[in-house]
């Protein structure tokens, strides 16, 4: 039987708002002002900020470490935080290294408590038609790009390769090496430039890691609005922040970094994996997401 949200203080990203919330299993099937239903539990969520469970980029997890590091690690980065999926790529450094790869990070990943998508990172020269079309096979959230020479930018088939992504778009993600990280701001206009100019699918800065990723990254990279939202249609998986006068006017951004002290409940796909200071750790309750369609919902 479903249950009803009430008064839920919903904050996405800047904007804080009032809705009601129909639960069924794991999914959010109403989101209104009020929800009028005398027969369901009723839960008043007005003494607390209620956020979508974040998505993170972390690249560094001990993927090959002992059960008990990893475990460790997946509950002080990502379950005491309020994530409940997490966002990595893997290194390959020739195509046929691809589909490997991706097996070998999905099986180091299968005890994962957090739900979990793979994306790639590979040299700018390995950014071919024919790369594209297996990145396509195995629908690849993104390619994260290593941009180390400037001039190899404007030397791509950038109309060769607009074709091969075409329509699955998945998005091209600019990681700046560290010899152009002085030179950074210039580094990101050209890439700007060229994306906007030759119409390719991509994100055009770079993605912090450990940070909760945006409404366009995510929808660009397909999990928006299944995911890291409170839609209808969307899985139940949110956080509830103690409600302070303090925390009010702040965004989402912030709530994460600076007033994590106040997140009570995180509850991932309807079932609650942490309350206060006590972390339920499931093995292998989070489940590889496999994308079907980047920026298929329109902003």
């Amino acid at each position: 039987m479903g249950y009803i949200i009430e008064n839920a203080n919903i904050l996405k990203e800047k904007k804080l708002s009032t809705s009601s919330l129909l639960i069924e299993g794991e999914h959010i099937t109403a989101k209104k002002e009020h929800i009028h239903h005398n027969k369901l539990i009723k839960m008043n969520a007005e003494s607390y900020i209620m956020t979508p469970s974040y998505v993170l980029l972390d690249t560094r997890i001990p993927l090959n470490a002992a059960f008990q590091e990893f475990r460790a690690y997946m509950v002080e980065k990502f379950l005491m935080k309020g994530c409940t999926t997490l966002f990595t790529y893997s290194s390959i450094s020739y195509e046929s290294e691809l589909t490997e790869k991706i097996r070998e990070t999905k099986t180091a990943l299968i005890s994962s408590p957090v739900d979990f998508l793979i994306s790639v990172k590979i040299p700018l020269r390995l950014l071919t038609p024919s790369f594209i079309r297996k990145c396509k096979k195995e629908r690849v959230p993104a390619i994260f790009i290593d941009v180390e020479d400037l001039d190899e930018l404007n030397n791509m088939p950038w109309g060769w390769i607009k074709e091969a992504l075409f329509p699955y778009n998945c998005p091209l993600v600019p990681l700046i090496s560290n010899h152009l990280k002085k030179d950074a701001k210039r580094a990101m206009s050209k890439w700007k430039d060229i994306m906007e100019n030759q119409k390719i699918p991509a994100i055009l800065q770079e993605i912090k890691e450990n940070q909760p990723l945006s409404i366009s990254v995510l929808n660009k990279i397909g999990l928006y609005p299944q995911k890291a939202s409170l839609l209808h249609g969307a899985e139940v998986s949110y956080n509830l922040f103690h409600k302070a006068e303090e925390i009010i006017n702040v965004d989402e951004v912030e709530l994460f970094h600076y007033h994590s002290d106040r997140l009570l409940v995180t509850v991932h796909k309807g079932k609650v994996v942490r309350a206060g200071e006590e972390v339920l750790f499931k093995p292998g309750y989070g489940e590889y997401v496999r994308v079907r369609t980047p920026s298929y919902f329109a902003l």
